[in-house]
């Protein structure tokens, strides 16, 4: 039985004391043989799961009454750490009794929850969540076999934090909803980041598809793009205050929504060359295209009218120069 190393002789301290019991003495450790299996008329399964960050591998033993697909008897071996034999001990104790649909609704977060010794305590220190995480996906597997299905079929979401069971959607949304910014608010809201570490960046102990820093730049991203989008509307940053490239997109965004639509009626269009300020006044330099080039109102009534309109959504100083 491998028991955690010690780190200056208080590593126990972040162990609950129901944890550091069954580390050594689980209550549910052994094999369900196929006789015994027969002699209550179950139907036997064995699964099992290792977990590749650290070596650890778990053996779950089912007893399953074919006819109702309850749980009459559930076993495990463990080949790992004493924290992977505890949560491995406490997942085994948790399936008896439960149909297998049951079981598989067993989270690693139900067997770390039922290993504390106060509520508001957690069960086992940060690094050590892996170990629970390893009980639920060995369930998956074992009802996986029962059923004739891969494991993976009972995984309905994409997971990003495996400790706390966080998936992409709730990220994504609890982000969004409170403008989250660091992974320590993520982890105050949803727990994700808090344990292994391993889904917050590159370089964990265990590699991952999607990282939290990934959600957050997704997040800066979508920010940007819908900043841009309210300057083009004429939002509430200042024309002033806008970057040559935002002011070139704010024009032609009025243009679209006010002035193209009339001079293509006309058979004409336009099109924005530069825009450069000028003192207090913003020279917007524009080509007419089609037969507004040619046009006698392209430097009168039609020039007035898309200045006017230009001033109106955007900023008073501006003025419209045809070339």
């Amino acid at each position: 039985m491998g028991i955690d190393s010690l780190v200056g002789g208080t590593i126990w301290d972040e162990y609950s004391n129901k944890v550091t019991d069954l580390m050594n003495n689980p209550q549910n450790m052994g094999e369900i043989t196929q006789e015994q299996a027969d002699e209550m008329g179950a139907k036997l399964i064995v699964a099992d799961f290792g977990a590749e960050s650290c070596g650890d591998a778990v053996r779950l033993y089912w007893a399953v009454n074919p006819d109702t697909d309850m749980i009459l008897l559930s076993k495990f071996k463990s080949f790992g750490c004493g924290t992977a034999i505890a949560s491995s001990d406490t997942m085994a104790e948790l399936c008896k009794g439960k149909t297998v649909d049951e079981a598989v609704k067993i989270t690693n977060i139900d067997v770390e929850m039922a290993m504390r010794d106060n509520p508001d305590t957690p069960a086992v220190p940060p690094q050590k969540m892996h170990c629970s995480v390893m009980a639920y996906d060995v369930i998956k597997k074992a009802a996986g076999q029962y059923k004739g299905v891969d494991m993976e079929s009972f995984e309905k979401e994409i997971i990003v934090c495996e400790c706390a069971r966080v998936s992409l959607s709730t990220l994504q949304e609890v982000i969004r909803l409170n403008d989250l910014t660091t992974v320590e608010e993520i982890a105050d809201y949803t727990k994700a980041g808090a344990f292994c570490k391993s889904c917050i960046r590159p370089g964990g102990h265990e590699a991952k598809d999607i990282y939290l820093v990934d959600l957050l730049d997704e997040y800066e991203k979508e920010k940007m793009t819908k900043s841009a989008d309210t300057i083009a509307d004429g939002g509430s940053v200042a024309f002033a205050q806008m970057t040559i490239v935002q002011r070139i997109k704010a024009v032609d965004k009025v243009v679209d929504d006010n002035i193209r639509q009339m001079l293509i009626m006309d058979g004409g269009d336009m099109e924005i060359l530069d825009i450069k300020e000028n003192g207090a006044n913003f020279d917007i330099y524009i080509r007419y295209l089609g037969a507004c080039s040619g046009c006698a109102s392209s430097s009168t009534g039609t020039l007035f009218a898309i200045e006017n309109i230009l001033k109106e959504k955007l900023d008073e100083g501006i003025r419209v120069l045809p070339i």
